[in-house]
């Protein structure tokens, strides 16, 4: 039978110490760059995967890191996860998500027994959630090693990585102002969060660069879902005038006005400029294809994963060296165009 490699055959073959390759599995910043090669050549030739539970017997820890979400984009779910693991897979941690309900009376106390219950290492805390300085609170006061995504800097650096969705929602106005559109229309994210009231602030902003106004009558609160898109389009769409552009607070939300325009019989983009923000999956499918905003949801969860493993091995300072804002940018697909005066 074949024997399973050991931590001491690592050791021994590389000529260090055990407690110098567990610094290297563990991503310690305290191993000089050839030794850590050295090592890694070796476990490699060994492919030697250390027990995680013995690890976190060894250390204390458990090497479990925590999901905490309310948030129905399934897509942007996946991508947060693909980009947490791609760190986990290589600094030798494990993933656990958990959902909960950000309007819940109990949601800090939830939280909590998940974490004790999982006996977690730490947690990575997804919008809206993440915008609950409660929960940050309490999590900073028994000593939880956490980081927040957010669209807006409420935290140290340490615990946060933000995307400026101010500034890309801005850059969005400013695009349909340069193609002609004047009369546009805003379907906004629930107003109780801060994503969708920083994205509606900035493209508001963009648009009063050039002299445009966003009219109270051209804004309707949508819930950031396909079927929300949807009603809220009807609505702006039995309007007179007809709005020349709509611009959605997310992707779901701006397919959806695509097919309320369809349903119509208004012809996209000849008719309609749409467009969204996120660019998942869907943005590039639906035809036509949606002009959006793309937020690097995956190298935000990159960062993320870095930041708190970087804190539980108690290396804050470094934590706070990895970037804690990212900016997403403008991609131009098939669902805008230059405005054009309607038929007489």
């Amino acid at each position: 039978m074949h024997k399973t490699s050991t931590i001491n055959d690592v050791a021994r073959l590389a000529g260090v110490s055990k407690r110098t390759v567990s610094r290297v599995i563990n991503g310690s910043l305290s191993v000089g760059d050839g030794t850590r090669e050295r090592v890694e050549k070796i476990i490699s030739e060994l492919n030697y995967s250390p027990n995680t539970q013995a690890r976190g017997l060894a250390s204390s820890r458990s090497y479990l890191l925590g999901l905490i979400y309310d948030n129905p984009d399934a897509l942007y779910l996946d991508d947060v996860q693909r980009g947490v693991l791609e760190v986990c897979s290589q600094l030798g941690y494990e993933l656990v998500v958990h959902p909960c309900r950000y309007r819940s009376e109990t949601l800090v106390q939830d939280c909590f027994n998940f974490i004790n219950r999982s006996k977690l290492d730490g947690v990575i805390v997804l919008p809206p959630v993440s915008e609950l300085d409660h929960l940050a609170s309490a999590l900073k006061e028994a000593g939880r090693p956490y980081v927040r995504l957010t669209s807006v800097l409420l935290d140290e650096t340490r615990h946060s990585v933000v995307s400026d969705d101010r500034a890309a929602a801005a850059e969005m106005a400013r695009y349909f102002a340069q193609l002609g559109h004047s009369d546009i229309a805003f379907i906004s994210g629930p107003q109780r969060y801060k994503s969708s009231t920083e994205r509606m602030e900035g493209f508001k902003l963009g648009l009063s660069a050039y002299g445009i106004e966003l009219k109270p009558e051209r804004i309707i609160e949508g819930n950031n879902t396909y079927e929300t898109g949807i009603e809220c389009a009807r609505q702006l769409l039995t309007q007179q005038p007809l709005p020349s552009a709509i611009f959605a607070n997310n992707d779901q939300m701006a397919a959806g006005v695509l097919k309320a325009a369809h349903d119509l019989g208004i012809a996209i983009p000849r008719q309609l400029s749409v467009a969204g923000f996120d660019d998942n999956l869907l943005a590039s499918r639906v035809i036509p294809a949606l002009t959006t905003i793309r937020r690097p949801v995956r190298q935000m969860a990159q960062l993320a994963a870095s930041k708190i493993i970087m804190d539980i091995e108690h290396n804050s300072k470094a934590a706070n060296n990895v970037a804690a804002k990212v900016a997403p940018t403008l991609v131009v697909r098939e669902s805008t165009a230059r405005f054009a005066e309607p038929a007489a």
